[in-house]
């Protein structure tokens, strides 16, 4: 008999957890660190929740918190349409009203129309577009694809903000 489902959200707590957060983002994001506005993120200096089910990890959101504002910097849920991503992003920002933080952002690429949905009907604007950003990003991380999404070339980043 299948177990039942049983989802929730945790930090993570292990060496376990950080290195299946570290193989995820291999796996999904091409290596263990990812660039926005020009800046350079390493998985292991980021904050964390990890989606489970029952036993199993299913998704991870990672975050750089801020004094003011904090910045997503990756959502993966590892099976779609399940709600996982809607309930690390519930958790996320919980976590930043928590610390008093009014502002959450985080930076898309310009073929990614699905997160453009998912993220805007959550209440996120797109407040810019870094036309080229993504071009300079693969100076810095030759793993990011050319081409992405739906057959569109990949050269810009669209930044995404929700006031809490």
């Amino acid at each position: 008999m299948k177990e039942k489902s049983n989802i929730g959200i945790r930090p993570p707590l292990t060496g376990e957890d950080r290195q299946w957060l570290r193989d995820l983002w291999v796996s999904e994001w091409g290596g263990e660190t990812m660039v926005t506005r020009g800046k350079t993120h390493h998985v292991g200096d980021l904050e964390a929740f990890i989606a489970w089910d029952n036993e199993t990890r299913v998704g991870a959101a990672t975050y750089h918190p801020g004094t003011e504002e904090w910045e997503l910097l990756s959502l993966n849920a590892t099976v779609g349409g399940s709600g996982i991503g809607t309930m690390l992003l519930t958790a996320f920002e919980q976590a930043a009203r928590q610390a008093g933080v009014r502002r959450v952002w985080l930076i898309t690429s310009n073929d990614n129309l699905d997160a453009l949905r998912f993220y805007q009907r959550r209440g996120y604007r797109i407040v810019a577009v870094h036309p080229g950003a993504i071009d300079e990003a693969r100076k810095r991380k030759p793993a990011i694809p050319l081409v992405g999404s739906y057959n569109i070339p990949i050269h810009d980043e669209l930044e995404l903000e929700k006031k809490l």
